[in-house]
């Protein structure tokens, strides 16, 4: 039986303020992608193709609008609203009607993953265990759902968000489930979180003497809930680039692994790699340092910028100081006077503000 995907791709993104009050979290740009297309393109990489969109009331328009019916990447998409954001679970439950008695992946559309599913998706369909979870090593446990294995490898107990945690290997928001998985979600009852808990679910296969089997992510994983993971996950899916300049440069410099999207504009400017210009973006007298992501039609002019993410429309005028560490929304304004650059400058802006320095 062919696997289907569900993508989720609600929540209110309330660690991402003031970013989210104006848009999805899954709709932030990754090196100059939503977050949320990398997600969809791991499924069809892996060769799935039926694929249903968990979506909040919220901001459901704005992600149908981003995703349309799925032909860009050669998929049919299914959009199911949930209603509120009660966990992982209960996305789950909300999507029984569309998911049937199929297999699917689950996957969490604000993470970030190198390496792909493919591996996954092809031992699901040559094993058939009743789940597939992904984990990784994390410095901080608490603040994720934890899993214990034993001595083979084999899920032996899940705790979400645990105050002592019993491993340092947390659940990535990536799993494969057989119809299995539904029955015990619909006996789940909330969690003191008032959600229905993924973990508990996985916890019932578990204790059903259900085959859950874990593999740690090849690469790197990111979970971009926070501006400073954001940045990390720019920073990992900007290593990945491979030089290509598309756009115009006039007395400009670009160094590295650059890409220049068709229709930017690169003027007496430095680029160094890595880094992403978007379509129609104008670099003018300016700096732009490794591990930037420049929108579409967005404007650097006199300015330095490093380590940041500049949304589409975004400007930057004849700022004093280098901008470093720092995500300025859609069509935010940042303007400067003077020219003594001694200072770095760290911004979080949402959409559509305005600074003057």
């Amino acid at each position: 039986m062919e696997l289907k995907g569900l993508v989720l791709s609600g929540g209110k993104g309330t660690r991402l303020r003031p970013l989210t009050h104006t848009r999805a979290k899954q709709l932030i740009p990754i090196a100059g992608k939503p977050n949320l297309f990398y997600a969809l393109e791991d499924l069809v990489a892996a060769g799935i193709t039926d694929i249903g969109v968990i979506l909040s009331p919220e901001t459901g328009d704005e992600v149908r609008a981003a995703l349309g019916d799925g032909s860009s990447w050669g998929v049919r998409l299914t959009y199911i609203v949930q209603e509120a954001p009660l966990g992982i679970a209960h996305a789950v439950k909300t999507a029984q009607p569309f998911l049937g008695d199929s297999p699917f992946v689950l996957y969490l559309g604000d993470n970030l993953l190198s390496g792909g599913i493919k591996h996954l998706v092809a031992e699901y369909r040559q094993t058939r265990p009743e789940a597939i979870v992904l984990l990784t090593p994390v410095e901080d446990p608490r603040a994720f759902g934890v899993a214990v294995l034993n001595q083979a490898g084999q899920v032996v107990r899940l705790l979400e968000k645990p105050q002592d945690p019993p491993s340092n290997l947390a659940l990535v928001g990536v799993y494969l489930f057989s119809p299995a998985i539904h029955a015990i979600i619909n006996r789940l009852k909330p969690s003191g979180r008032g959600e229905y808990e993924i973990t508990e679910a996985i916890q019932g296969l578990v204790d059903g003497g259900q085959r859950v089997v874990a593999h740690q992510v090849r690469g790197w994983w990111k979970d971009t809930g926070k501006p400073e993971d954001l940045l990390d996950a720019n920073r990992l899916a900007l290593s990945q680039v491979v030089r290509r300049v598309e756009g115009e440069l006039l007395e400009a410099e670009v160094i590295g692994e650059v890409v220049v999207e068709p229709g930017a504009k690169i003027v007496r400017s430095t680029v160094r790699g890595p880094a992403y210009i978007g379509p129609g973006a104008l670099i003018e007298d300016g700096y732009v340092g490794p591990y930037t992501a420049i929108g579409k039609n967005a404007k650097l002019m006199a300015s330095e910028v490093e380590y940041s993410i500049l949304m589409d429309d975004a400007q930057v005028y004849a700022l004093p100081y280098r901008l470093d560490s720092s995500i300025l929304g859609q069509g935010v304004v940042v303007d400067g006077k003077g020219n003594t650059r001694r200072h770095t400058l760290q911004l979080v802006l949402g959409d559509r503000s305005r600074v003057r320095l």
